[in-house]
C-alpha cells in the first residue's frame, strides 16, 4: 500500500510533503504538471507526508475519500503514461 495525493493538490503544488519525504517518492514536472504525485513502488508508507500537507490532499491508500479514489489510479499512472495522467486530471479540474 501507498500514500495517494488527491484533487486538493490540484493548482496548489504546496511541496512541504516533499520536504519531508525520506525517501523522495513525490513527484512533479515543474511547469507542466498541476500536481504532485507518489510513486506507489517507491512509497514506504511512512506517512511523513501526510500531516505535512496543508490542504489535506495526501492519504493511506485504503483511507482515500470515496469520491477521490480515482486518484489512486492517476498517481500510478502518472510513472507509465504521464501525458495520461496530466489529460485525467485535467478531466477531474480542468484548467482554469
Amino acid at each position: 500500500m501507498a500514500y495517494v495525493i488527491t484533487e486538493n493538490c490540484i493548482d496548489t503544488l504546496d511541496k512541504s510533503c516533499v520536504e519531508v519525504c525520506p525517501v523522495d517518492c513525490i513527484y512533479h514536472e515543474e511547469g507542466v504538471d498541476r500536481m504532485l504525485y507518489i510513486h506507489p513502488d517507491e512509497c514506504i508508507d511512512c506517512g511523513a507526508c501526510e500531516p505535512a500537507c496543508p490542504v489535506t490532499a495526501i492519504f493511506a491508500e485504503d483511507e482515500v475519500p470515496e469520491d477521490q479514489r480515482h486518484f489512486i489510479e492517476i498517481n500510478a499512472l502518472y510513472f507509465t503514461d504521464r501525458e495520461a495522467a496530466r489529460a485525467r486530471t485535467n478531466a477531474v479540474k480542468p484548467v482554469a
